[in-house]
Formats: C-alpha cells, structure tokens, sequence
C-alpha cells in the first residue's frame, strides 16, 4: 500500500481552543481521522505527526525519503520562516502537497510569503480540514 506522510507545524495541536473564527472548530484529532479514512479510500496508508518543534519536523522529512511516495504539509508558521524546512523539503523525490487551513491571501501580509511552495507539486489552501482530503484526492490523481 502506498504511504502518505502527514506533517503539521507548530500550534496545530491547539486547533478547535485557538481562534476558530479563522481555524474553525475541528480539532487536529478529527483532521487526522479524516484524512486517515480517505487515505484509505483512495488506497494510501497515511501516517500523521504534528511537532512544535523545527528538528523534529526536518528530521521526518529527511526520513521520509526512504518511506512515502508523498508528503502533505501544514508547516504552519514555520511556512513563513523555515528554510531549513524548505531545503529538507528539496531532497524527497515524492510528491509535496502545501496545505494550509486559511486563506492566507486574505489574511496578514507576511503570510503571503511561503518558503514551501516553491518545492511543492500543489497548494490547498482555505478550505479548512478538508483541505487535507482534497491533498489526498490530489495525490492519488498524479502517484
């Protein structure tokens, strides 16, 4: 079976507590089950981690390499400011799908500049958790 890795950035963990209005009212939980399930519909293992913390998020990339035909990604903040990320990013040969909850292009400034797109094959953005199963379905369109 196919294996898609599932990697969210900081403060994700808080989702459903932190500014619903923007994030909604999902937890990262029910994202992940979500995505979990189509993943299974479209004949993918996904496998979900969520980290605060830059290294860990660069270290699962690095070993993605040998591991998952594809990586979607929600480095949150770190989409912003993480080279490092991007240059991680750089050597996996799959598939890399940038998702995003918001619209970012209707929010602050500075979130209109993304260090990850540049490396990714596709970009959701703004269409809340769904946002991770329509990286799925974009995916099983293009492995």
């Amino acid at each position: 079976m196919t294996k898609i890795l599932i990697i969210n950035g900081p403060n994700l963990n808080m989702l459903g507590k932190r500014e619903p209005e923007i994030y909604g009212n999902q937890t990262l939980d029910d994202i992940m089950n979500q995505a979990i399930a189509e993943g299974k519909r479209c004949g993918f293992e996904v496998v979900w981690m969520q980290s605060n913390k830059e290294d860990e998020l660069i270290s699962a990339i690095q070993e993605a390499r040998e591991k998952y035909r594809a990586i979607i990604i929600n480095a949150a903040a770190y989409t912003h400011s993480s080279i490092a990320i991007m240059d991680a990013l750089k050597s996996f040969d799959g598939q890399i799908i940038e998702v995003h909850l918001s619209n970012v292009y209707q929010r602050e400034e500075f979130r209109h500049v993304s260090y990850i797109s540049p490396v990714a094959n596709g970009i959701v953005c703004g269409f809340g958790g769904n946002g991770y199963l329509l990286a799925i379905q974009g995916i099983k369109g293009n492995i």
